[in-house]
């Protein structure tokens, strides 16, 4: 925020401001009478039928506009920093963090470590809480900023100071006490360390979540992810097939334990079709992410195991969520086909993925051509040599590891195709660069075929295999 207020970047034309005369490079100062901290304080004081907004000029002369609208109309306009205000910054130190394991020279927003509370409301960011207060917290309540996303780690104050390396951040249980107490939707995450909160300690952390119920609605366990860049880093260990097998056998008791209670004291509202997550309705309310399942050599869960799979976004779920989605697409464009509604060429393209997924993409691109012989898809799994081969998913793909793949395959003899299939959260969100700076177009003059970016559905990924227009045309809301 400028000293003179936010400023404007653009201007909606026919929009309330714009017929008011504000334009690109004003200020938007206060609304009623009221300073704007950020986007929330402007959305809170925009919604009214009568506002009163003080804009400034460059040289700092001010108007004040009286406006009368409806109560949800926008203003129309955009300002230069979408949240209105600095991005907070991470103050924890964690053991497991991935951007202390990230080399040097890489572009400057990779190693910014938010820890924004906003972010997570917005964007599904997970949060510590360490940085909070009790203003932020009332700000969250004041405008149900929900649900917010919880690093949790550990309810063990001592070890979550230890892990976090944060002197503050043993007061997180208090914290969360008190926005269920506002009924604040919360989510929960814990990254799990070998040695440190796994074991009898992930058994404490979940009994101890389960108080939160049924504000807390859901909670992940995931595997710290280690890269080959820890010199000087806490020594931590990956986990073994067995210990994923421990695991799973850990949360899915739980899982059994919180439904049986759930389902026990849930009463339907007359008429409910869909059960409330916040009356406390049957839920399995502990998840392990699916590269648990994969490291243990277990198949997933039945869908119906995920909850509506309120925790896809850390990769809990995806891999059963793509397989659902797919074979509703494969069965749906085969009818089309059977009608002379949809006509498929021949087709012989690569699709790229990480080596975790690999295998069900393959599944998917076998399925599709199995539907549709004509087509031909070859998955190339992308062995991440930059951040070290145990760094298996695909959104950690670098375009110089997937460069080399595709050019390797090449040399062996092997057939491209026509186009390269490239999944969207390889990339950096809204453009077509690679974690290292590669583009998109790199990609397309060291392998001389074209790149179509891949959205991040099943049915986009079997679109992608039929040459059909994607379903959507938009990016995943991520914040770097």
């Amino acid at each position: 925020m400028d000293r003179r207020g936010h400023r404007i970047r653009s201007v909606r034309e026919d929009s309330i401001a714009w017929e008011e005369g504000v334009e690109p490079g004003m200020y938007l100062v206060s609304v009623n009478g009221t300073p704007v901290e950020d986007v929330f304080d402007y959305r809170f004081l925009m919604n009214d039928s009568h506002v009163d907004v003080l804009i400034a000029e460059e040289n700092g002369e001010e108007t004040l506009l009286s406006v009368d609208k409806d109560p949800d109309e926008d203003f129309g306009v955009e300002f230069e920093n979408g949240l209105m205000d600095d991005y907070r910054s991470c103050c924890n130190r964690c053991i497991f963090c991935f951007i202390d394991q990230m080399p040097k020279g890489m572009r400057k927003t990779l190693y910014f470590k938010d820890d924004d509370s906003r972010l997570s409301f917005l964007q599904g960011n997970y949060v510590t809480l360490t940085n909070m207060d009790d203003h932020d917290l009332d700000r969250i309540i004041r405008y149900r900023m929900e649900p917010i996303n919880i690093s949790v780690q550990t309810t063990d104050p001592a070890l979550r100071v230890r892990m976090l390396r944060n002197r503050f951040a043993g007061g997180l249980l208090p914290k969360m006490r008190r926005l269920k107490e506002a009924g604040i939707a919360m989510n929960g995450q814990i990254v799990l360390c070998r040695g440190w909160n796994d074991g009898a300690e992930l058994d404490r952390t979940i009994r101890d979540l389960t108080a939160f119920l049924p504000e807390m609605q859901s909670v992940s366990v995931v595997p710290v992810g280690l890269s080959r860049f820890r010199d000087g880093l806490e020594d931590l260990e990956p986990f073994t097939p067995e210990d994923a097998a421990g695991v799973i056998d850990q949360i899915e008791g739980w899982q059994k334990k919180i439904w049986s209670r759930l389902e026990a004291s849930y009463v339907p509202e007359p008429g409910e079709d869909t059960p409330d997550l916040m009356r406390g309705a049957p839920r399995h309310f502990v998840h392990a992410s699916d590269e648990w399942y994969l490291l243990a050599g277990r198949p997933l869960p039945p869908a119906d195991r995920y909850d509506g799979f309120l925790q896809y976004e850390n990769g809990v779920g995806m891999l059963r969520l793509l397989q659902a989605e797919s074979d509703a697409a494969i069965s749906a464009f085969e009818e089309k086909a059977a009608s002379g509604a949809l006509e498929v060429k021949p087709r012989h393209v690569t699709s790229v993925c990480g080596t975790l997924a690999a295998p069900f993409i393959e599944e998917v691109m076998n399925k599709t051509a199995a539907a549709f012989p004509r087509i031909r898809v070859d998955v190339v799994p992308v062995v991440n040599h930059f951040f070290g081969e145990s760094i298996t998913v695909t959104g950690l793909v670098t375009g110089r590891d997937l460069i080399a793949a595709l050019l390797e395959r090449k040399r062996r003899g092997k057939d491209l195709g026509e186009e390269i299939l490239v999944p969207v959260n390889m990339l950096r969100a809204g453009e077509r660069v690679f974690l290292d700076d590669r583009t998109v177009e790199d990609v397309e003059r060291e392998t001389g075929l074209p790149v179509r970016v891949v959205w991040d559905s099943g049915e986009d990924t079997v679109r992608a295999a039929l040459g059909l227009a994607p379903g959507k045309n938009e990016d995943r809301q991520t914040y770097e």
